[in-house]
């Protein structure tokens, strides 16, 4: 499924076959999750994309062939590509462990192709292994909400009281993980969401509300999934002096001006910025031990719009995951 410009659909395409360059896995596509990053790539949020693009980073694939000096996998194993698709190694940014902002960085399904396809190539030193509990379809997931959730997750250190602004794909599976390590989280949904509520309820929430509303008690941390500026000054006013607001999305809307005593009492605002090989590593460790389940809502390829649209309204329980393989 090809993209070719904002405001334009994906459209189905035939290309040639992805052969591996050097240091390089073709893979023959099983899944590829749908993120809100894609979302923003196909309405023009986010600059520059390389064009015509196959878009998908939360790809689960069977490696079908290595290019020449490649050698971490074997054909006919299974790996994960997730957003970080390439990075220079050499600059400041990746001799000191933060690869995920070098300046250099290019990122799967923006401007190397992803995995909205039957086949893709993909760097063998960004490719993850994955848990082998997980079915494909439940997986992929785990690539992009989960990464981005989990990195920001270790951003609020260990605040007990956290908030969740927005609870989509990331924070239904950020939510288990916090509870498993013996957190309270509180669920804030857009105004009038109640089976979304519901579902924080049933992922361990101890409170869901909307957005609009103040937490019954202040948060140590929040995290705001949804791309919507007007959470940032929200989330700082609910949590305690002394707290972290974590905005965990590539982009966001316009953030409203806010007074400095929201911000005042030694509270802290910060980003994340995609993710590094470790979290990687780190998380596909500890997601089978939660374990973490996945909600899912499978589509074909060819229904990939319909998937972006569902997304793009808020209609989905946890994550869309295209079936491929």
């Amino acid at each position: 499924m090809i993209f070719t410009g904002a405001g334009s659909p994906l459209r189905e395409a035939e290309l040639p076959g992805s052969e591996p360059g050097p240091g390089q896995v073709r893979l023959q596509v099983q899944t590829c999750a749908v993120c809100r990053t894609d979302l923003h790539i196909v309405d023009g949020e986010l600059p520059d994309p390389a064009l015509p693009l196959v878009l998908g980073h939360q790809i689960v694939g069977l490696v079908s062939a290595v290019g020449q000096g490649a050698s971490r996998f074997s054909v006919g194993e299974r790996v994960g590509v997730p957003w970080l698709g390439w990075t220079d190694g050499t600059c400041r940014f990746c001799r000191s462990g933060r690869e995920n902002l070098c300046d250099r960085a290019r990122f799967t399904g923006y401007q190397i192709d992803g995995g909205f396809a039957e086949e893709t190539a993909a760097d063998e030193r960004y490719c993850l292994r994955l848990p082998e509990s997980y079915a494909d379809l439940q997986v992929a997931p785990l690539l992009c909400a989960g990464l981005i959730g989990y990195r920001s997750l270790v951003m609020t250190g260990d605040a007990e009281r956290l908030g969740l602004y927005g609870f989509g794909a990331s924070a239904h599976i950020i939510a288990q993980v916090a509870r498993w390590q013996g957190r309270r989280v509180f669920a804030f949904t857009r105004a009038g969401d109640e089976e979304g509520q519901r579902f924080a309820r049933s992922l361990g929430a101890e409170w869901a509300g909307s957005s609009t509303e103040m937490p019954p008690e202040e948060l140590d941390a929040a995290i705001i999934f949804a791309p919507v500026g007007e959470l940032v000054p929200a989330a700082l006013a609910a949590v305690a002096k002394g707290g972290i607001v974590v905005c965990a999305g590539i982009h966001m809307s316009e953030i409203p001006s806010f007074s400095y005593d929201l911000l005042w009492g030694e509270r802290v605002l910060r980003s994340v910025a995609n993710l590094t090989r470790k979290d990687g590593e780190e998380f596909m460790e500890l997601a089978p031990k939660v374990p973490v389940r996945t909600e899912i809502r499978e589509f074909r390829l060819e229904e990939a719009n319909e998937a972006l649209q569902h997304l793009r309204a808020g209609e989905l329980r946890g994550a869309a995951v295209l079936k491929i393989g």
